[in-house]
């Protein structure tokens, strides 16, 4: 008869020829996927960090909202969705950085890679006494191009972050430091678990007074803490 096989007289064939039906976005979500469009002509992997950790920082713990963005992602396959995802598996935290994983390896590799990071020196100064403040440079680089992390790190309030910020002029940086306070070598592990520790206390309370360049910078700091202190 020409209803069996199908409650609503559709059979395996007509079925397999339906539009696939795909995930609805809210307007936020969409708004995360519409972030991604510049990756795919960016060949800086810093600057992709960057610009990822900036929009999405805010919104990094919601997994409800990385959960259709990933499927949506996996869904259309393009070069955005292929940066997008491989940007996401790198920076969000958790069961969203591994649903981003997963996906990333079904979509074509980026022209950036962010699994050249190298660890390079850390520096350390110590104010707390004086000013209340320990300020730590931590340097790293994709391939030959340098970059650091430079942080002030407010003992008065219990470690916290109160300024994060990057510059690619490493040396400069460093310099500019040790005319304010006096350094010392400090391991790549060690540095990053005191920046463990800081963060730790930032995000149980994000109310707290902190500069803007914090947030926006996050997920690059958890990134480097999370390589480091595995």
């Amino acid at each position: 008869m020409w209803w069996r096989g199908s409650r609503n007289g559709l059979g395996c064939a007509d079925r397999a020829n339906l539009p696939r039906v795909r995930t609805r976005l809210t307007p936020m979500q969409q708004a995360v996927v519409d972030a991604g469009r510049p990756l795919p002509q960016l060949t800086d992997p810093l600057e992709v960090e960057l610009q990822v950790s900036a929009f999405v920082g805010p919104f990094a713990d919601n997994e409800a909202l990385w959960e259709a963005v990933v499927q949506h992602l996996k869904e259309v396959p393009s070069r955005r969705s292929a940066a997008l995802l491989t940007a996401l598996a790198h920076l969000l935290p958790g069961r969203p950085g591994q649903w981003a994983e997963q996906a990333a390896q079904e979509q074509p590799e980026p022209p950036w890679d962010l699994g050249k990071l190298e660890f390079r020196e850390c520096w350390i100064g110590d104010r707390s006494l004086d000013a209340g403040y320990l300020a730590l440079l931590c340097s790293y680089a994709y391939e030959d191009e340098p970059h650091a992390m430079v942080f002030m790190i407010d003992e008065i309030s219990g470690s916290l972050t109160r300024h994060a910020f990057i510059t690619r002029r490493v040396d400069e940086a460093l310099e500019r430091l040790k005319q304010q306070v006096r350094l010392e070598l400090i391991s790549a592990e060690a540095a990053h678990w005191l920046l463990s520790r800081s963060y730790d206390r930032f995000e149980r309370r994000p109310g707290l007074g902190v500069s803007v360049d914090v947030h926006q910078t996050r997920l690059v700091a958890r990134r480097r803490i999370r390589l480091a202190m595995n």
